[in-house]
């Protein structure tokens, strides 16, 4: 059984709806800055604890922790992700051109300082490949390594420390931005890189981290290129030097393959079903290590090992600060990447779980992370994706996971550490690699993107050649750059449609989709959706004139009868001495009545419930329509404005050429007024019928 729907009212305009429904005093103004301060600089001990919680959630979460249903799920979680930060840290070190053991540093620290300031639940940070990347290629540039460098020779470790030096001055300058982001509260500017970006970003990664690896699989000794075209010029390199590949370099590379890829896949196939993912990672460095040490093949056949790891707390450092004018291009993008990448982590786990992230509170704790990190030799960290899916799939429930997982990762800093001596660099390379597989399985989203979206799909395309074709930096400058134009070209062409009314309703569709929808006689009404602004005024006027049929010509011709008229009237009035002004509107009506044809338009009306904002040009082109409207013998009429937009064209001085009172709350209103207008003259109430 079909309900229907009556409606009985008056007409309202704006003014007459403000009138009625609106406030009854003037709004408030809105407080002044120095007022705003003075509240936020009061202090109490209520608004002290409100900024502790804020600022420090784990003061709020904490108390409320229930030990008995998290605590176990926290542990195994923790204790599962700390398992494989240990390879990770060190394979993703390698990355950042830095020694393994600054990877297991950065691999503590930040995971600590974000489970005190964080808000994401199941947020794991920690080295992530495209961050390490990206580092790796600042630190390359500064200070290149030498062919021949031997790790054993003196310069060695003055070549490390200054490396390290760099790495930790981009970690520092990216806390530093991130915190000042926090203090401007622009935590909205993640949005800026949306989900085909980052997409197509850390798959275009993948392969450039794929490839900077291929030197290590195959034993070969390789600078490593920088800059536009550094995977070409990496490639052209490895296939340069396969001659002289390490034979058993590369059967080690083979093998780890051969291993980690068929577990990760169990793993990934059977996540539901195992309690904890089984960790052939540090497995495979366990007996890697133990097979190397056994058989002595770094002495035997020169298979490159990871070396002397030293035991301990490191102690803290001030960074290379004297390159942070150097590194600060680079760490802006860095940052963003990170932040982005962090923030989408977290965003897509609190909706999964029904909480809530804070994005401010996310740029200060990642700010402090990398801030306090860089001073105890760390390089820039954040979320990672392999260890966010794992903790959040064995079962962890809250940030206190982090504490596990730090643990697990300090027990081999002070304890374990030293015993990786002989572990081969080919294994960390082969880890490096097979972390990234999700990242190339994303290319089987791209025939659904495509069906969803073609500029979507457009945004990918550029972005992901953009990143592989020049370089990981430039390429995601160029893919928001290309993501924004789009945005433009949207704004810039979006559609003016002609609608028209179903019958017997109030409701009123483009008729171009809705063919069973009539336009209302002689009232053409009109729907733009989009913004007014200086971007696209001109398409504006050229959608609105070309629906209107107001070509110069028809200006011109009414301008003219205009004129006749007038020199009429001022004849006429030697010989008429009152009713001059009664007698020229009448005769006015008369001239352009009778040029109106049954299909000529005699009042236009804008749908403005799609016009999200208009600015000063666009304003000033409203009252250009507006004149040449009433040129043509065409008068304007207004309806579902928000309160911005009308603002904006009543202080433009819009209403200088047009009546307040064509100006109406609904499209309803203001066709049942031109039509009766039309009809018999006004009359103090009129009333709305559906």
């Amino acid at each position: 059984m079909s309900a229907s729907v009556a409606v009985y009212r008056s007409i309202y305009t704006e003014d007459q709806f403000r009138q009625s429904f609106g406030s009854d005093g003037p709004p408030s103004a809105s407080p002044r800055l120095s007022e705003r301060i003075a509240r936020g600089c009061r202090c109490s001990r209520a608004a002290c604890l409100r900024l502790l919680r804020a600022r420090v959630p784990i003061v709020s979460w904490l108390p409320r922790y229930r030990l008995k249903k998290w605590i176990l799920g926290d542990a195994v979680a923790g204790l599962t992700v700390g398992i494989l930060h240990i390879p990770q840290g060190m394979a993703f070190a390698l990355l950042t051109s830095v020694a393994p053991i600054y990877g297991l540093y950065t691999s503590f620290f930040p995971v600590v300082l974000y489970m005190l300031f964080g808000t994401g639940r199941h947020v794991s940070t920690g080295t992530f490949a495209v961050v390490s990347l990206m580092t790796g290629s600042v630190v390359e540039q500064l200070v290149p390594r030498p062919l021949d460098f031997n790790s054993s020779s003196p310069e060695a470790e003055d070549i490390e420390a200054q490396r390290i030096g760099v790495a930790s001055a981009v970690a520092f300058l990216s806390g530093i931005m991130m915190i000042c982001m926090f203090g401007l509260q622009l935590g909205f500017l993640s949005t800026y890189l949306s989900e085909p970006i980052v997409k197509a970003f850390t798959s275009g990664a993948a392969f450039h981290v794929t490839v900077s690896q291929l030197q290590s699989m195959l034993g070969l000794r390789l600078p490593r290129h920088t800059g536009p075209f550094s995977l070409f010029k990496t490639l052209a390199a490895v296939f340069e030097g396969l001659p002289s590949t390490n034979l058993a370099e590369l059967l080690i590379s083979l093998v780890c393959l051969f291993v980690l890829v068929p577990v990760k896949e169990v793993n990934t196939h059977f996540r539901q079903r195992l309690r904890t993912p089984i960790p052939v990672e540090i497995l495979t460095v366990i007996i890697a290590t133990g097979v190397t040490y056994a058989s002595s093949l770094d002495s035997r056949y020169g298979v490159q090992i990871v070396g002397h790891i030293p035991a301990g707390f490191p102690r803290p450092r001030v960074p290379a600060l004297e390159t942070l004018p150097v590194v600060a291009g680079d760490t802006v993008a860095i940052t963003f990447v990170g932040y982005a990448v962090s923030m989408s982590l977290a965003m897509i786990y609190a909706d999964k779980h029904g909480y809530s992230i804070h994005p401010n509170q996310e740029l200060l704790a990642h700010g402090i992370s990398n801030t306090v990190s860089s001073l105890f030799t760390c390089f820039p960290s954040s979320a990672t994706l392999a260890t966010t899916n794992i903790l959040e799939s064995a079962g962890g429930y809250t940030q206190l996971s982090g504490l596990f997982t730090s643990l697990v990762v300090l027990i081999v800093l002070l304890l374990i550490g030293p015993l990786f001596f002989f572990l081969p660099k080919a294994v960390l390379a082969c880890i490096n690699v097979t972390s990234l597989r999700q990242m190339f399985f994303q290319f089987q989203d791209l025939p659904e993107l495509w069906r969803v979206s073609k500029i979507d799909f457009a945004v990918w395309l550029v972005t992901w050649l953009s990143v592989v074709v020049l370089n990981v930096d430039l390429g995601l400058a160029i893919g928001v750059v290309f993501s924004m134009m789009t945005v433009i070209c949207r704004t810039q062409r979006t559609d003016c449609f002609v609608l028209g009314r179903a019958s017997n309703t109030e409701i009123y569709r483009p008729i171009e989709q809705h063919s069973k929808c009539y336009e209302v006689p002689g009232v053409k009404i009109l729907s733009y959706n989009g913004p007014i602004y200086y971007g696209n005024r001109s398409f504006f006027r050229d959608a609105m004139s070309h629906l209107l049929g107001l070509t110069p010509e028809r200006i011109r011709r009414r301008e003219k009868a205009r004129k006749a008229l007038e020199k009429r009237e001022k004849n006429a009035i030697a010989t008429v001495e009152r009713g001059v002004a009664n007698t020229s509107f009448s005769s006015e009506n008369e001239l352009f009545s009778s040029e109106v044809t049954e299909g000529d338009v005699q009042a236009v009306l804008i749908d403005c419930s799609s016009v999200v904002f208009v600015d000063v040009a666009g304003a000033r082109l409203f009252i250009q329509m507006c004149i040449e409207c009433q040129k043509a013998g065409v008068r304007i009429y207004l309806a579902t404005c928000n309160e911005s937009v009308l603002k904006i064209l009543t202080a433009s001085g819009l209403m200088s050429y047009m009546n307040p009172q064509h100006i109406f709350v609904t499209v309803h209103d203001a066709v049942v007024y031109i039509q009766q207008q039309k009809e018999k003259p006004p009359e103090k109430t009129t009333t709305v019928w559906v």
